[in-house]
């Protein structure tokens, strides 16, 4: 089959193809009506699509070095291989299914750029692997078809196998994802492990490198619910999440979406973000948190939110611009309820954020006796 560039998606007798993308799996559809939202959710991947191919990786002008515990893994003996060559054979199944067993996962899917669309979340088993390492090879491209989340771990939760006494204080699994990108992930249905749109974690060590996030969602409203693209909890020895050179929106019609946290949310955990760049993502609650009478709370963080005790806020080589809130924090919003923990911008721009209240920096909100340290930084 031969790839073709639209600006829309059709429904072919094979896979669509997307904005130069070939599709290799996406849900069928049994009616009419699930046609016609096949047909929507479709134009939208590829309208998506079309705006990403003219996004960056990260923030191109950050230059922070990268400690050698956040570099991207080595992947040329990876355990295992999704697909055998063509992009039909990269279907969501046999993603689902490398994500279970663990290991190095890497993708066969041909030359060209593939969008893998899940009907269902993949799920990291415990004690399948003590690494899953997810590299995308910058040309796969895995949805959640404005529909499913894309992608859960969860040490706490005993349908994935628990592993120690203490699930919320262990090592492993180490979850790196690499190389990839995610779109319209959408956990709005999720009533237990709400949030995170895309990826949400408990436990072990998450690590992202090089990858890209558009058009995420989770839950619009609440107090403490957030995470339109990455929701984390419960790091091991609150050993920071990294964010390396990836992005979180990047342009208008790109962004992420939740009540809290557009970009990130995440309780009691520190982060370190490098070089990676947030732009257009949205809070969408209102009333804060605790929510304010007669509001349904939320609405913090446009592109982070951070809450907890004593955690770190590490931001370096990054841009956070354009992203947007109804209650505090336009472009990040960091809370220690014990008043502890550090803030710390360094070589980093946080401008044209917008929206709601208590910005004790610009564009940050945060207690005014939290420590915090600018470090040849841009706040306006």
């Amino acid at each position: 089959m031969r790839r073709r560039t639209t600006s829309w998606c059709a429904l072919l007798a094979g896979a669509p193809l997307c904005a130069g993308y070939l599709v290799a799996d996406t849900a069928g559809a049994s009616d009419s009506t699930e046609a016609a939202n096949a047909a929507r959710s479709a134009e939208a991947l590829s309208t998506t699509l079309t705006r990403a191919a003219r996004v960056s990786t990260g923030n191109p002008a950050g230059d922070c070095d990268v400690p050698p515990e956040a570099a991207a893994v080595d992947m040329s003996s990876p355990d295992r291989v999704v697909g055998t060559g063509t992009p039909e054979s990269c279907t969501a199944d046999a993603f689902i299914g490398a994500v279970a067993q663990g290991g190095k996962i890497a993708f066969a899917c041909g030359p060209d750029p593939v969008v893998i669309t899940l009907d269902r979340p993949a799920k990291v088993f415990n004690d399948a692997a003590d690494d899953v390492v997810i590299d995308g090879g910058g040309l796969v491209t895995l949805s959640g078809g404005d529909s499913n989340r894309i992608l859960y771990m969860n040490t706490c939760d005993p349908e994935q196998h628990w592993t120690t006494p203490h699930c919320d204080n262990q090592e492993t699994p180490r979850l790196t994802l690499q190389n990839l990108s995610f779109v319209h992930g959408n956990s709005t249905n999720e009533a237990e492990y709400d949030g995170g749109g895309a990826i949400w974690a408990r436990g072990g060590q998450l690590r992202v490198i090089a990858s890209r996030f558009f058009n995420n969602t989770c839950a619009a409203e609440g107090p403490d619910v957030g995470g339109g693209a990455i929701r984390v909890f419960s790091q091991f020895e609150n050993r920071p999440v990294y964010v390396v050179q990836s992005t979180f929106g990047g342009g208008r019609g790109l962004g992420n979406s939740g009540a809290n946290g557009g970009g990130l949310s995440s309780i009691n955990v520190s982060w370190s973000i490098i070089n990676s760049l947030f732009s257009h993502n949205r809070a969408l609650g209102n009333g804060g948190n605790p929510a304010e009478e007669g509001t349904p709370g939320g609405g913090s963080g446009g592109a982070i939110y951070s809450d907890g005790m004593s955690n770190t806020l590490s931001i370096c080589g990054s841009l956070i611009q354009n992203n947007r809130v109804n209650a505090f924090g336009s472009g990040v919003f960091f809370v220690n309820n014990d008043h502890g923990g550090l803030l710390s911008i360094d070589s980093s721009v946080l401008r044209r954020n917008t929206g709601g209240g208590w910005n004790v920096l610009p564009g940050v909100s945060m207690h005014e006796d939290t420590a915090y340290e600018l470090i040849d930084s841009i706040l306006e």
